[in-house]
């Protein structure tokens, strides 16, 4: 059953992992409540400590701060009753992000915007073999590290309502993101496009033993003047998240090498995901 209308001044995120907290910081800075939705209790649990340490850290001078409220997933309804825009953070799974915008599609009133979240699948690509009851209302919208790296990718299909797109460009401009419009389909949108065949190089270098990753790390950052080189950002994102937009791509294109996946594999194998497991291509501290 389709929720009734009202006044629609919230947003709901569907997927409490550190992007949907992060979204959630970002989407309540103006004073609209936000409304959280996970089926692990912990999850939501830990979500208020990390929202507010995110607030006690902020330079915004003119933030107003929104409520935010919890759900497991019985309570999808309730969280949808007042939101204009309702975004998927799930994992980068394509039969778990269609299952979830499938059930929203259902639930959320014609005017509210369902947004993915994903960062390499196209909305179109999501969107296929789903019979909904309004696509018109979809679209994506790929964050990175809010509120630290703001840059918010929005990208419709073939027939997203252009008027959603103009509405996702301004209302998060004043969010405190910096929007851009991918306007055509792009696998990896526009940043992570490029990132891809950067990351791919590298792994390719240091498993043809090229050189190791420390030191392509050092040779890039020395010569583009970036913090990070691209061993040290893929240990951020999580070697497991790296290798299954990997596969995506190898899966889309069929001419991507195998080398750089089979390179992942070996470290994933011993246990080594990058920052959130303690080790990846380098050691951390948990």
């Amino acid at each position: 059953m389709v929720l009734g209308l009202g006044p629609r001044t919230s947003v709901a995120i569907v997927g409490i992992g550190t992007q949907g907290r992060r979204l959630a910081y970002m989407w309540s800075s103006r004073g609209n409540d936000v409304h959280l939705v996970d089926a692990q209790v912990s999850q939501l649990e830990g979500s208020h400590e990390v929202i507010e340490g995110f607030r006690s850290a902020s330079a915004l001078k003119d933030a107003r701060w929104g409520k935010v409220f919890t759900h497991l997933p019985d309570g999808l309804s309730a969280a949808l009753q007042d939101a204009w825009l309702v975004v998927e953070c799930v994992p980068e799974q394509l039969s778990v992000k269609r299952k979830v915008l499938a059930q929203l599609d259902a639930l959320a009133a014609d005017e509210v915007i369902i947004a993915s979240n994903s960062s390499s699948y196209t909305c179109s690509e999501i969107l296929d073999t789903l019979k909904l009851r309004n696509a018109r209302r979809f679209l994506s919208a790929h964050s990175y590290w809010p509120p630290e790296t703001p840059e918010l990718e929005i990208m419709g299909h073939e027939t997203t309502d252009p008027a959603h797109i103009t509405t996702m460009m301004e209302r998060s401009k004043a969010h405190g993101f910096s929007p851009f419009h991918v306007k055509v389909g792009s696998m990896g949108f526009i940043y992570n496009r490029i990132w891809a065949a950067i990351k791919r190089e590298a792994l390719l270098a240091a498993s043809e033993g090229v050189a190791a990753p420390e030191e392509i790390d050092a040779i890039f950052r020395g010569v583009l003047k970036t913090p990070k080189g691209p061993f040290e950002q893929m240990d951020v994102v999580g070697l497991d998240v790296v290798l299954a937009i990997e596969q995506h791509y190898a899966d889309a294109r069929g001419n991507i090498p195998s080398e750089p996946r089979e390179y992942l594999r070996t470290l994933l194998q011993s246990g080594r995901l990058g920052v959130k497991s303690g080790r990846g291509f380098y050691n951390y501290k948990l």
